[in-house]
């Protein structure tokens, strides 16, 4: 495995790699969820390259941002086990030379749901998102169906943009009580640990987006919010724990009966 943190040095090897590339951009502090990605890439792409960059510009919060796991040495241990070819650590000075002047912004959906609270978030997601996805070049990039209001709005831009990459969701990897995996989690203590996996639970079994709120504070959740759209229903909520907030968020298709 090839680890680059030279832009200059990416562009100089792309021309040598595979038109069939594989592409999983990731914050860092991989997990099962993130391993789920990157298997695929293995499995349908001549060659993987993986992304490790905490990018600061979709963080509306320089405390959320500060507590974010950083596990880069692990990372590459997990990348290679996985069999990924090349892992990109970019710094914040070769992604944004621009400091950030020039932005890929949506006007309706990223303004919803967790862009609701969140001003900017998805700003950030999508331009950064862009700027790997034209630095890699790849066929296919792979994305979690957990960030599934993320999903949708990177397909869209890839095809709002006429650009030639498929986005490729996949299901989202669950612990076995039901808890969503997340780098987040490891910021959880034991307490607020076995409440967050009463989250999953809460927001598929509920008959109403109005009860699964209730349900998910009578728990000990600060409720986001809890909205169904196209049979989908998104939930996001923080946890207290210890001298931190932990937000977590979750979506669950819904039953005929429930949408």
């Amino acid at each position: 495995m090839k680890i680059v943190s030279s832009l200059q040095e990416w562009r100089e090897l792309r021309g040598s790699l595979s038109e069939d590339l594989g592409f999983v951009p990731t914050l860092g502090a991989l997990h099962e969820g993130h391993a789920s990605l990157v298997r695929r890439s293995v499995e349908e792409s001549a060659q993987t390259i993986l992304s490790i960059y905490l990018n600061p510009t979709q963080f509306n919060n320089s405390i959320d941002l500060s507590n974010y796991p950083s596990t880069l040495r692990e990372d590459l241990c997990r990348a290679a086990e996985l069999g990924v070819d090349i892992v990109l650590t970019p710094s914040y000075a070769q992604l944004y030379p621009d400091n950030f002047r020039y932005q890929v912004t949506e006007s309706e959906f990223s303004r919803e749901l967790c862009g609701a609270d969140r001003e900017g978030h998805f700003t950030g997601v999508l331009t950064v998102v862009m700027k790997l996805l034209n630095l890699v070049r790849p066929r296919r990039a792979y994305f979690g169906e957990k960030d599934y209001q993320q999903f949708l709005l990177v397909r869209d831009m890839c095809a709002a943009f006429f650009m030639d990459v498929e986005i490729v969701a996949c299901p989202t990897v669950r612990e076995v009580d039901g808890l969503a995996m997340s780098s987040r989690n490891a910021l959880l203590d034991p307490a607020g640990r076995a409440r967050a996996a009463m989250m999953n639970r809460l927001i598929e079994e509920s008959c109403s987006d109005a009860a699964a709120a209730a349900a998910l504070e009578r728990a000990g959740f600060a409720v986001d919010y809890v909205s169904t759209r196209n049979g989908r229903r998104f939930a996001a909520a923080t946890l207290r724990c210890e001298e931190r907030e932990v937000r977590l968020i979750d979506n669950v298709p819904l039953r005929a009966e429930q949408a």
